[in-house]
């Protein structure tokens, strides 16, 4: 009842910051929740230098091929080079879009599109209405995620 309640209170607490994210992915390919309308959208935050995030590709590769279901990550504070986040999508064989986000305290942030990101990985999930859901601080539960949008 607790954690409920917890989380209950950081969504509210963020729904200040939940809008509706413009992205464009390392393809060149825009990203915006109003294209993904009657999907479940995980927006997942992370770092290459983050090795929480690296243990969750997999299931977040699994999330992805769900039907209805998108998953967008957008790599972070990764230095002046961003050949390490391609040799990191490659590496892990990420198969959902990745945004080249910058740094996560830089102005133009992606960010600040979509809610505070004090770690990583930290995620956040909008249902098929693209209203913000859930926040997920820390490494994601591929079944609890499955088990909510049932």
């Amino acid at each position: 009842m607790m954690k409920k309640l917890l989380l209950l209170c950081v969504l509210l607490s963020f729904s200040a910051y939940a809008i509706a994210f413009n992205f464009t992915d390392s393809k060149g390919k825009a990203q915006n929740l109003s294209a993904y309308s009657g999907k479940w959208v995980l927006v997942n935050f992370w770092a290459p230098w983050c090795p929480r995030c690296k243990m969750e590709f997999k299931d977040l590769n699994d999330l992805d091929a769900i039907p209805n279901f998108v998953v967008i990550g957008v790599a972070m504070d990764y230095g002046i080079d961003s050949t390490s986040i391609t040799n990191i999508v490659d590496r892990y064989n990420i198969r959902f879009p990745t945004v080249i986000g910058g740094g996560r305290r830089d102005l133009d942030s992606p960010a600040l599109q979509v809610g505070p990101v004090d770690y990583y990985p930290t995620s956040y999930l909008y249902d098929p209405s693209g209203k913000l859901v859930m926040f997920i601080p820390g490494i994601i539960s591929k079944q609890k995620i499955k088990d909510f949008i049932q």
